[in-house]
């Protein structure tokens, strides 16, 4: 019996270093080219939270204005980073799920350069003066079939695996996974006819826009980032999810909810009174999920408080979690009626979209990162520190970004309510929250630029070659890092790190 079980062993370490060998390529192409794309998406980020309150900044530049130079800020970060870092994510943890190796990883890596070259073009557009005007559909008509294209060649080849999985359970990240990817054409597609095909009423556009970017986060990214949250989870803990019946519910509460989103920007426009209202409703409805995924999640590793205080790849993922909670609490108490008259047209939106996409989706997505990359690269992260950094700047910046947005907002808004004031007056008043969130931005750039530099070393495989991990604090005897073991040996098939 042992022998046998020994050989099982010995195949399922074979098998997932054969899975993750065929994915290294790819897989660290989205991380990477992601990564750079984050940079620059923080960068613009800081001119255009700049030019908010100092106009002049960056005058000199024509390109640089502060409509280009905001639209192009959010393309990079949406469509740079965020798309990027879910296509890993998903082609990798959809794998090793169905336990099958990636036999089209070269169509894969020429889908992703199709895409960083649509998303190249797209921003180089807007930046010139050419970008369509649309909210998160920025990038000119031509563009986004090349991009819709690429998606399906990334992500088809993860259908399939899941098509010709052995029978047997489905994980609850392949639920998430699943949806994302079915989710993401439809929203995709609808939105894309509507706005460029149709070419219809202003506010059809409009409203169709307001659907599409509250969609995209929640179809999309937040399903990506929840089925990484429930891999590493338990991965990590060495423990199941603390209940299967609250995960089955927060998946539908989700997918019930999510496409409703979108037209509560839309509160007092000329269109059916039902759509604002509905939009709000599912917003305000949104901590359902929110509270269950939380509940879920939390409980799955609470008494693991060393784990999580080690595990950089948990430490992340948990506070990402935590930030959707604190989403779906926001969301509660700013999209009622009354908040809505108030912070409707304020920069409160931006501190929403910012938590959303940095503080939920960017957060999971980097302790995925750090999860995969050793595994992938055979080499564990060479700096401690350098990962210590990158937590505690990114935990200030986006928590800065979001209050002084928020706050500020909702300063704004208060002060364009105010009948009895000159317009204007709390709006410039609110406007010195605006250099709390260009500080926040540089913070985030040093973040970045620390997680950059780890990145790319280890695409060249220049990490450590040890059989230990990388851990937040002092190496134990125990290994916090789930069942995996520890690395004897990096240059054997059948070695499988353990970070």
């Amino acid at each position: 019996m042992a022998e046998t079980t020994s050989i099982a062993d010995t195949q399922d370490i074979e098998l997932r270093a054969s899975i993750d060998r065929s994915l290294r390529h790819p897989v660290m192409f989205f991380f990477t080219s992601g990564a750079v794309w984050l940079a620059l998406a923080i960068v613009l980020g800081l001119v255009a939270s700049a030019k908010k309150h100092s106009p002049e900044f960056l005058e000199c530049f024509s390109f640089l204005d502060a409509g280009k130079v905001d639209a192009a800020h959010m393309s990079a970060l949406v469509y740079g980073w965020g798309a990027q870092a879910a296509f890993g994510m998903i082609i990798w943890f959809m794998a090793r799920l169905s336990r099958k190796t990636c036999t089209a990883s070269g169509t894969i890596l020429f889908a992703g350069h199709l895409w960083n070259f649509g998303v190249m073009v797209g921003v180089g557009f807007i930046l010139a003066g050419e970008g369509s005007g649309v909210a998160y559909m920025e990038f000119p008509m031509p563009v986004w079939p090349v991009l819709f294209f690429a998606f399906i060649l990334i992500t088809v080849w993860s259908l399939i695996q899941f098509q010709v999985r052995d029978a047997g359970h489905v994980y609850v990240s392949q639920w998430y996974l699943l949806a994302a990817m079915l989710w993401f054409p439809w929203v995709f597609i609808t939105a894309w006819f509507f706005v460029f095909v149709l070419d219809g009423n202003p506010v059809m556009v409009a409203g169709i826009a307001s659907w599409f970017k509250a969609t995209l986060f929640l179809l999309f990214f937040l399903p990506v980032a929840l089925a990484s949250a429930y891999y590493l989870a338990p991965k990590v803990t060495g423990g199941p999810v603390h209940s299967y019946n609250l995960a089955l519910f927060g998946f539908w509460a989700l997918a019930f909810l999510g496409p409703w989103a979108g037209m509560q920007k839309l509160m007092g426009a000329p269109i059916p009174q039902f759509l604002p209202y509905a939009g709000a409703a599912a917003m305000v409805l949104i901590l359902i999920p929110a509270i269950a995924v939380g509940v879920n999640i939390l409980k799955t590793v609470i008494g693991q408080t060393d784990v999580v205080a080690q595990s950089p790849s948990l430490r992340f993922t948990a506070f990402g979690v935590v930030a959707f909670v604190i989403f779906g609490v926001l969301s509660c108490g700013l999209h009622t009626t009354n908040a809505l008259k108030m912070v409707q047209f304020s920069y409160t939106g931006y501190g929403m979209d910012i938590l959303g996409l940095y503080g939920v989706f960017s957060l999971c997505a980097f302790g995925a990162i750090y999860f995969i990359v050793p595994r992938i690269t055979r080499r564990e992260w060479l700096s401690r520190r350098f990962i210590r950094w990158h937590y505690y700047l990114s935990l200030y910046g986006v928590a800065a970004i979001v209050v002084c947005a928020i706050v500020g907002g909702v300063m704004q808004g208060a002060g364009i309510e105010d009948v009895s004031q000159p317009f204007g007056t709390m709006s410039r008043f609110a406007s010195s929250y605006g250099w709390g969130v260009t500080l926040a931005w540089g913070f985030l750039l040093f973040a970045n630029l620390f997680f950059c530099l780890h990145l790319l070393l280890m695409w060249a495989r220049l990490g450590r070659r040890s059989s230990h991990p990388t851990l937040l604090k002092s190496h134990h005897a125990s290994n916090p890092h789930g069942p995996d073991g520890e690395v004897d040996n990096y240059d054997t098939p059948t070695a499988s790190s353990a970070h």
